[in-house]
């Protein structure tokens, strides 16, 4: 293993065979190393979804949405919140108290995982709420049709100001960080792979001209278990392989239990989403769960390309570490 530039590394050795690692701090000394060797884990883990296209156990509503009820041994977190339609009733469905919620987690900034964040407010009252600055951009959609062009607001439905007064209280990063023990937030996620190559329908608004929106804000949610790590993503608009080796460049050494969530697949051509499948499919990821704006191809295509090891998130599922 490489140390980063600017870390000098003496002893190499594996702390769990009774010798150490010891490393000379330099003011250039990232956050890698903390996080390498003092990385805690949670016992155990629940994950809820609670909004999602699809409803498959005639409990709770569907919606072109997404959230996740996140129970840990140390706090609950709600991950996005879906469109606004079903993120009440599906909580009460499921018997997912969100007064009991510490903190809400945004992957980005989207109209489908932000939409209930004010109904959510209503239950929770002041709370902490976690994303990156650009979930606040102002977001659209460029659909073409020959000459003619749509042009959608994809945003958030709801202002800063508004949210504010309702009781988020924003916490905002683009740095890979913790925000509970063994809880992490990815930050902005390097677009690295050649065939990840994003939506190209998306924009934002500055003043009077769409630039491309290449979706900075979009993360995951990473939480270390005894297991290895589980990583939840939002849409991936990054790519969902970027996104697996972002998280294993920061925490590296613990394997990648299980990641779910949304792969933005539906909309992208046939030939990149193969390469993704693929990519998924040769790395030692125990479980893989998909859903949203995967697809329902796609993720068919996923599950039969994992195995056993595939599953479609659906309304209600339960994961349990």
């Amino acid at each position: 293993m490489l140390a980063p530039e600017g870390v000098t590394v003496g002893l190499f050795r594996l702390k769990k065979a009774g010798i150490w690692l010891i490393i000379e701090k330099t003011e250039k000394t990232p956050d890698f190393f903390e996080r390498l060797f003092a990385m805690e884990k949670q016992r155990r883990l629940r994950f809820t979804v609670l909004c999602e296209n699809v409803v498959a156990n005639l409990r709770g509503i569907g919606e072109h949405g997404f959230a996740v009820f996140v129970e840990t041994e140390t706090g609950t977190y709600l991950f996005d919140t879906g469109v606004g339609i079903g993120i009440l009733r599906n909580s009460l469905t499921f018997s997912r108290d969100l007064r009991s919620v510490q903190k809400i987690l945004l992957s980005h900034g989207h109209y489908d995982h932000t939409g209930g964040l004010k109904d959510v407010l209503s239950v929770t009252g002041p709370i902490e709420v976690h994303g990156h600055p650009a979930i606040f951009d102002e977001k659209y959609a460029l659909e073409h049709a020959g000459e003619d062009m749509t042009v959608r607001f994809i945003g958030m439905p709801e202002r800063r100001e508004s949210l504010e007064a309702s009781g988020a209280d924003f916490h905002l990063g683009s740095g890979f960080r913790d925000i509970a023990k063994g809880v992490y937030l990815t930050g902005e996620i390097p677009r690295l792979s050649s065939f990840e190559r994003g939506d190209k329908r998306l924009a934002v608004k500055r003043g009077e001209v769409y630039d491309v929106d290449t979706v900075p804000d979009d993360g995951a949610l990473v939480i270390s278990t005894e297991m290895g790590l589980v990583v939840l993503l939002g849409c991936a608009h990054a790519g969902m392989v970027n996104t697996l080796e972002h998280v294993r460049r920061n925490l590296p050494g613990a394997p990648l239990h299980a990641v779910i969530g949304g792969t933005h697949w539906g909309i992208l051509p046939e030939d990149a989403v193969e390469l993704s499948i693929k990519a998924i499919a040769d790395m030692e990821v125990g479980t893989v769960g998909v859903c949203h704006c995967t697809g329902i191809a796609y993720a068919a295509k996923l599950i039969r390309a994992v195995g056993e090891r595939g599953f479609y998130a659906s309304v209600g599922t339960v994961f349990e570490v």
